[in-house]
């Protein structure tokens, strides 16, 4: 994957934890590969309950070390059957505390549940830490809300297949957008070769670029600062990894 992806162009990949346990194993991964970063974090629909002082505490030891970039993958997620909402905005109040205590930007999710994630971070001032709206698929008001907080919108696959998102990206400036691949496993597809991998960025760059009507290289460069941007000085070791 990694091999695919250095093709393709992607200098950096952050690797990016949904459970305690795989946000252990992605700050491993980020101290073995020096193109990997880690983020840190419980996704809504693995939380099993309450946020414990045990993994608060887990977290927050993770969330210090220096290969790790952002919070993520934090958010609220209201489908059907999905963990208790009270427990989810707890979880998600109690990560964005850990991101402030160590100058962490936040990289959302809000699946179903855009209104109450965004009052969420707007109590909690996540423009103080930065962050982006990852996998966005919103509407335009949803996108201004978040660029109104100083956050950016993270464009992934589904800007190569949804009309209604396309009109969004045209109508978002380049400055306030970033670029991303949601890497999860993917058994229900038939074809191995068919997984999202953080090579398809650079489709989703092109694409980007067809909507806007400018020059791909426009778009990888001014994404990239973006990105820059998003992470702040936690990122500073992966601008540098890239720049040297």
């Amino acid at each position: 994957m990694l091999e695919r992806s250095a093709s393709a162009g992607i200098g950096a990949i952050v690797v990016a934890g949904v459970t305690v346990e795989s946000s252990r194993k992605a700050v491993g991964l980020a101290m073995d590969y020096d193109s990997l970063f880690a983020a840190v974090g419980t996704h809504p629909q693995d939380l099993k309950g309450p946020v414990s002082s045990a993994q608060e505490a887990e977290l927050s030891k993770l969330a210090a070390d220096p290969v790790v970039v952002a919070m993520s993958e934090i958010g609220l997620d209201f489908q059907p059957e999905s963990p208790d909402h009270v427990v989810q905005e707890e979880a998600l109040r109690i990560q964005i505390d850990i991101a402030r205590r160590n100058n962490l930007a936040v990289i959302w999710h809000m699946r179903d549940a855009t209104p109450d994630c965004m009052r969420v971070l707007r109590d909690e001032r996540v423009q103080d830490l930065g962050g982006a709206a990852h996998y966005f698929q919103g509407t335009w008001e949803d996108a201004a809300a978040v660029m109104d907080l100083g956050c950016a919108i993270s464009l992934a696959k589904p800007l190569l297949r949804l009309p209604e998102l396309q009109e969004v990206a045209k109508r978002v400036p380049l400055t306030s957008i970033v670029l991303e691949t949601d890497t999860y496993p993917q058994p229900f597809k038939k074809s191995r070769d068919k997984w999202t991998e953080p090579k398809d960025v650079a489709m989703v760059a092109e694409k980007l670029a067809e909507l806007k009507g400018i020059a791909v290289e426009e778009i990888v460069e001014q994404t990239t600062q973006n990105a820059f941007g998003v992470l702040g000085q936690r990122g500073m070791p992966m601008r540098t990894y890239l720049e040297d």
